[in-house]
């Protein structure tokens, strides 16, 4: 894990404020935490709240965040009590608690389901085995639900041959597939 937060260093100088703490996005669903958050303020956040946020997501302190910004710590501190502190709060309904360490904010957030699973936006290329075949044959909304019918090819080794259970089950399909390919 540390690796991840060593990623998420960049000097001011060199990036855009967009850029600046992007290694969040690696796993953090910051989309909908800034929606939410938004919606916990009652307006869209500002791109300071965004950077101060996803400062905090990298495992950055708001002296640390303060530091590779060149601003200054106190200023960053109040920032974060009078703005982000008080949104997470509302958002995860903890008005009522105090807020003993800044980690709070990311432990909170982390409990409410803002973190993505590790791995998450791994290709899927590798995931499979080489020469495997993915095919997204159709997308459509059912019952307020995107549905993605996928055709998903994994080759096997000559040497072992696959063990199916329900063999009628097999052979209807092949002949259903070889009767509807054959019309003409």
């Amino acid at each position: 894990m540390l690796g991840f937060y060593q990623d998420c260093n960049y000097p001011p100088a060199m990036t855009s404020t967009h850029e600046q703490f992007s290694q969040a996005a690696n796993h953090w669903d910051l989309e909908t935490l800034y929606t939410d958050l938004a919606s916990a303020k009652g307006k869209r956040l500002t791109p300071v709240e965004k950077l101060h946020l996803r400062g905090l997501l990298c495992g950055y302190s708001p002296s640390e965040i303060a530091e590779k910004l060149g601003k200054n710590p106190k200023g960053v501190e109040t920032d974060l009590c009078a703005t982000l502190y008080r949104y997470v709060k509302s958002l995860v309904d903890k008005c009522n608690e105090k807020i003993e360490n800044w980690r709070n904010i990311t432990e909170w957030l982390d409990e409410a389901g803002y973190k993505t699973q590790l791995g998450a936006k791994m290709p899927v290329s590798d995931l499979l085995p080489d020469k495997s075949v993915v095919n997204i044959t159709n997308i459509s909304i059912e019952n307020n639900q995107i549905v993605f019918l996928i055709n998903l090819r994994i080759p096997t080794s000559q040497a072992s041959e696959p063990s199916i259970q329900n063999l009628d089950l097999a052979e209807d399909i092949v002949k259903n597939s070889s009767t509807n390919g054959s019309r003409e």
